[in-house]
């Protein structure tokens, strides 16, 4: 049965690598205060809590493979949160301003079929979007490790009901995911958002030209609410400065890590930004965001390929985010 389930302090003692002398960040977070919950979460519970940020994740890849991709995005989510709980607690970020909430489990559906599984994307929506509303209610900001990045619809759709109002997106990836509204999957979650008004104004960066049908093209042209930057066009010399400017506050930023080049993923590409190139956009960037979500990375594909660095790659993104957001919040 899908449910969501909450984490103690001892389930993140299991992953933390003790050592004399030393502090991890898995020996300082914060874990949910209501012990008695068992899958539902409370504003109120939330809000007694000092930490900004509350993490969770979804480990599934229903989505992907309901968008004909291929399987993987499971087995980002344990192998990331060990990496973060391990990074050194230090005057950088100390840890206190997490709060490791829990993952989602989600039962595999009856049928392989298409229809079968985005039939079921569109139960992990309503699975979902709750839970972010409640984090974002509470004042805190949701980070999402998927996953596909067909969750980018019930994070807006949470952080929009919360907030009472369209949310502005920023997207570092390859693909638009602007397909139609042919039942829920990875690759339509912001066509949907937009469908129902939860999503304000879209930019997208780092686009590429390859990977993106004419359909898609057209609306980005003729779509005033659509903005790209292609990563064809950055290799020219195009930044994101346009695209920082024209957010309002409030916007959700989303990482999809197939725009970063020989990251494991559901479509790993050998050409993209570079893992620095990420880095540095979220390190001097002075926008406060509502949520990160970040997607679609994998320590496994069903194909057979492994990596163990996607998990290390979305530690270093989630502790660049936290602290940026931290200087952000006093400026």
């Amino acid at each position: 049965m899908d449910r969501f389930k909450i984490y103690s302090q001892s389930d993140i003692d299991q992953l933390v690598n003790g050592r004399y002398g030393e502090t991890k960040l898995g020996e300082r977070v914060q874990t949910y205060s209501d012990s008695s919950a068992n899958t539902l979460v409370s504003t109120t519970e939330l809000a007694k809590s000092k930490a900004r940020f509350v993490l969770l994740g979804i480990p599934e890849d229903i989505g992907i493979r309901a968008n004909l991709g291929i399987a993987g995005a499971t087995t980002a989510w344990q192998p990331a949160l060990k990496a973060l709980m391990n990074i050194q607690s230090n005057h950088f970020l100390r840890g206190n301003e997490i709060l490791v909430l829990g993952h989602f489990e989600i039962d595999e559906p009856d049928s392989s079929s298409v229809n079968a599984l985005r039939e079921k994307v569109a139960k992990i929506d309503d699975l979902v979007y709750p839970i972010i509303k409640a984090i974002v209610a509470a004042g805190k900001t949701p980070i999402v490790i998927g996953g596909g990045h067909n969750n980018c619809y019930p994070i807006l759709k949470g952080t929009s009901l919360a907030k009472r109002q369209a949310i502005d997106v920023l997207n570092l990836d390859a693909h638009a995911d602007l397909r139609t509204m042919e039942g829920r999957h990875s690759g339509n979650g912001f066509t949907y958002a937009f469908a129902n008004n939860y999503l304000g104004n879209y930019f997208m960066y780092g686009l590429h030209q390859n990977y993106n049908n004419e359909a898609i093209m057209s609306q980005i042209g003729s779509n005033p609410k659509l903005t790209a930057v292609f990563f064809d066009d950055i290799l020219k010399g195009a930044d994101e400065k346009k695209l920082l400017s024209g957010m309002k506050a409030s916007a959700g930023l989303e990482i999809d890590l197939d725009c970063i080049e020989n990251v494991l993923s559901s479509a790993s590409s050998p050409t993209g930004f570079s893992v620095n190139d990420i880095r540095k956009l979220i390190l001097t960037c002075d926008k406060q965001f509502a949520y990160l979500h970040i997607a679609e990375g994998a320590s496994m594909l069903l194909d057979g390929q492994e990596s163990k660095s996607t998990a290390k790659l979305i530690a270093y993104l989630i502790s660049d985010f936290i602290k940026t957001q931290k200087v952000n919040l006093k400026a």
